[in-house]
């Protein structure tokens, strides 16, 4: 590493050009197919490039140190699990303190490693797709070069990959995940923008439970000769919208997030939402997702319903009681007897409509996790059918009582799929999780 270091500060005059950039891909952002040739060609770097298993791209911009070591680590984990098969590309957005210079002098002790220079234009997500575009492995991936995000949980991705999936996300928001020193705003913000995706977009927010994650390895496959349009600093949306993707796996990790100013960590979540309302508003993408359509989980809402009409005849029951025998007022009868019947519906969905996924989740504060959020989405659910019932009989004159009946309705769907996609996650946690990965033959 000290080596590393020392040529890291060589003077500039060297010439660090000399080693060689990339080109910088020009027009679309399509994704190219490998190519296939015949055993015998005689073109030595085709016969290379088909080798390669593994593209890992690693975006830039102001990462001087980082860079040195991120490459360093991943290079020790990569020889070990795919030897020869891999590459990391550094794709740099023109860095004022010179990160790719640093990179091309990196070349030297790292001959995985190759390096991109783009000039004149910014932006993670673009960066990342240049980076694929000049990539020659059959798995594309990404990871952030400032350390944040944990590099050995690569091999726990690649994993994932090795046993059939076709994409594989590397999420704060599953068993094994989490963040390490998020304040309250940034908290809210990240699960508001979440809750704001299942909304516009579930079809696609809905498929993984951290949809902003920058960490995360694909199949060339999925995405070769894809429209791909990137949008401000993350791509994943991109790649599930517009993607082939069948099977998705997801491994916990613990983001190790530095200090940022709120309206830097806005700004990334106002791009997140600007990209949302631009997937929605593709009618080629409706029209593709309604022909991929998975099977809507019909019995879970049948019996997520059972449990709800159970809860209104309680809920009434409660409210008599309360108003009739007990003496209270109406305001407090009505939000005791409210939280009573959350309390009571989050029991029988938990052991029964969701209970195969519960039961994966076992530990006390993954339960009151679950409970807290079916709280809110039961009393958001409440607030939104307000509104509809106002909307309906005051502004459109409906029928107070057909009113009444399509909030209700409207009601029940929101909660059973905000429940399904928020407050008991559907994603299947793979039973090899604890099992050494593989090694990956060349």
């Amino acid at each position: 590493m000290e080596a590393v270091r020392e040529e890291a500060r060589f003077p500039r005059e060297q010439g660090a050009n000399s080693l060689g950039l990339l080109p910088v891909p020009s027009g679309s952002y399509k994704i190219p197919a490998l190519e296939v040739h015949s055993s015998n060609t005689p073109n030595e770097e085709i016969a290379e490039s088909s080798s390669i298993y593994l593209s890992l791209i690693l975006p830039t911009y102001k990462e001087r140190i980082n860079v040195i070591g991120m490459v360093a680590i991943l290079t020790t984990l990569l020889d070990e699990a795919l030897p020869g098969a891999y590459e990391i590309i550094v794709v740099d957005d023109d860095s004022p303190d010179q990160t790719w210079e640093v990179a091309l002098r990196l070349m030297t002790h790292y001959p995985a490693l190759r390096v991109m220079r783009r000039t004149g234009i910014r932006g993670l997500a673009s960066a990342v797709l240049r980076g694929w575009q000049a990539a020659r492995g059959e798995v594309l991936g990404v990871i952030d070069a400032d350390m944040q995000q944990s590099p050995e949980v690569l091999l726990q991705l690649l994993e994932k990959l090795h046993f059939g999936a076709d994409l594989a996300v590397a999420s704060r928001h599953i068993e094994g995940g989490g963040v390490s020193n998020w304040n309250l705003f940034r908290r809210g913000l990240s699960r508001g923008s979440q809750l704001l995706g299942l909304l516009v977009l579930p079809e696609i927010v809905g498929q993984v439970s951290d949809p902003m994650s920058g960490y995360f390895l694909v199949r060339r496959q999925a995405i070769a000769n894809r429209r791909l349009r990137p949008c401000g600093s993350k791509i994943l949306l991109e790649v599930l919208s517009e993607g082939d993707v069948q099977q998705i796996e997801e491994v916990g990790y613990v983001f190790h997030e530095r200090e940022e100013r709120q309206e830097i960590v806005l700004k990334k979540n106002i791009e997140f939402i600007k990209h949302l309302l631009r997937l929605r508003l593709r009618v080629s993408r409706l029209r593709r997702i309604w022909r991929r359509r998975k099977s809507f989980p019909t019995t879970r809402f049948m019996q997520f319903g059972v449990v709800g009409l159970t809860g209104v005849l309680l809920n009434t029951l409660l409210l008599s009681t309360f108003q009739g025998q007990l003496g209270l007022g109406v305001l407090a009868s009505s939000l005791i007897a409210a939280e009573l019947v959350i309390v009571g519906e989050f029991t029988w969905n938990d052991v029964w409509t969701f209970g195969d996924i519960a039961r994966q989740q076992r530990q006390w504060n993954q339960l009151v996790k679950r409970f807290m959020k079916f709280n809110i989405v039961c009393v958001m659910g409440l607030m939104l059918r307000a509104i509809i019932l106002a909307l309906l009989s005051g502004g459109l004159s409906f029928n107070i009582y057909a009113a009444n009946m399509l909030a209700i309705s409207v009601l029940l769907l929101w909660n059973f799929w905000i429940s399904l996609k928020l407050s008991w996650r559907v994603t299947e946690l793979s039973q090899r999780c604890g099992e050494d990965p593989p090694k990956i033959a060349a």
